[in-house]
């Protein structure tokens, strides 16, 4: 428990530096946000994400997060698409999990189609800015979508409440993301964005002590 604790502060802690040096110029930006990056993936061993199925496919979406967090310090739109494919492969990893914890169709359905309608306005509110990133982008969407969904039937099917409220709060942060970079770049974006991000991740980190 001491090590949760402590890898738990330095993430919060790396977080609030974070968001004091947003400046894309500033390599503090960059250091303190592969700092709280590197806090969450300590927090998930330390909650035992190296002694469980579950845990170590969490442990492999949190590492693909990482580079994807990596590859977003830059502007450039060739790093981001690493980085899009990054946080892909990530949710891949997620998917993964909570199939591995316990999901069950009907729920996973039924959260899938309740989840259609953001999909699709955001989906139409970022059409006319994407333009040859539309598929990536739509791809990534999918399969945010298919995660949080997963997420929730897990929950439902084995209980769990850090499952779905972490993946709601991830898929809510890259709404953020996709406005940053597509739509109207700023920095309250990340202000809003960022906490989002590691507060959903940071949960995701700890759900491997469900399985203990």
């Amino acid at each position: 428990m001491e090590a949760i604790i402590v890898a738990l502060g330095l993430t919060v802690l790396a977080v609030i530096l974070l968001l004091c040096f947003l400046s894309h110029e500033n390599y503090l930006h960059g250091l303190f946000k592969l700092l709280a990056s590197t806090g969450f993936i300590a927090l998930c061993i330390a909650s035992g994400g190296v002694r469980s199925t579950y845990g170590q496919v969490i442990l492999a979406g949190l590492v693909f997060s990482w580079w994807g967090d990596l590859f977003l310090i830059s502007r450039s739109s060739t790093i981001f698409m690493l980085g899009l494919i990054s946080f892909f492969l990530a949710h891949v990893a997620y998917c993964g999990a909570f199939v591995v914890y316990g999901v069950s169709a009907p729920s996973a359905v039924v959260a899938m189609l309740l989840l259609l309608l953001p999909g699709v306005f955001i989906m139409r509110w970022l059409h006319p800015h994407l333009g040859s990133m539309r598929v990536p982008v739509y791809a990534y969407v999918t399969v945010i979508s298919v995660m949080t969904a997963l997420a929730v039937s897990a929950a439902t099917s084995r209980g769990g409440v850090l499952l779905p409220i972490g993946a709601i709060l991830f898929y809510s942060s890259d709404i953020f993301v996709a406005r940053d970079r597509f739509v109207a770049p700023g920095r309250a974006n990340a202000y809003i964005g960022l906490p989002l991000y590691y507060g959903g991740q940071v949960l995701l980190a700890m759900t491997p002590l469900y399985t203990q």
